[in-house]
């Protein structure tokens, strides 16, 4: 998908970007590339997301660049989220995309998106704690 100039530069700043970021903290950052109004952050997120190359967490209500090439086919994300750091890592599972295709599908339900969030604490801050 080719991306607008407001798609890319918001894209390029999750990407670049130490831990997700709200919308106005994009706005924030992306003041001086022409961003006047938090409508161009949201378009821009909305077609992100749409496309898989950005997810929004809920729970922190914030957005992170995908870590995969392949989120755009709607598989399931699984977030692992740190309540200490707010260090994010984005994980793949094929057992529980097979799991998620199960339980749909007996309730004849049609999956379009799967976002699990797990909140606890990183290994680092685990041993910083200790």
């Amino acid at each position: 998908m080719k991306l607008t100039e407001k798609q890319a530069q918001v894209l390029d700043a999750l990407q670049a970007a130490a831990a997700p970021m709200s919308a106005y903290e994009l706005l924030d950052e992306l003041r001086e590339d022409g961003f006047r109004a938090p409508p161009q952050v949201y378009r821009a997120l909305t077609k992100l997301t749409e496309t898989g190359q950005v997810h929004r967490l809920e729970s922190l209500n914030a957005f992170i660049a995908c870590g995969h090439s392949h989120c755009h086919q709607q598989t399931p994300s699984v977030f692992l989220i740190c309540q200490h750091c707010k260090q994010v890592d984005e994980l793949q599972n094929d057992s529980l995309r097979q799991g998620l295709a199960e339980v749909t599908q007996h309730q004849s339900f049609t999956l379009t998106q799967a976002v699990i969030e797990l909140t606890g604490t990183c290994e680092q801050c685990e041993q910083e704690l200790d």
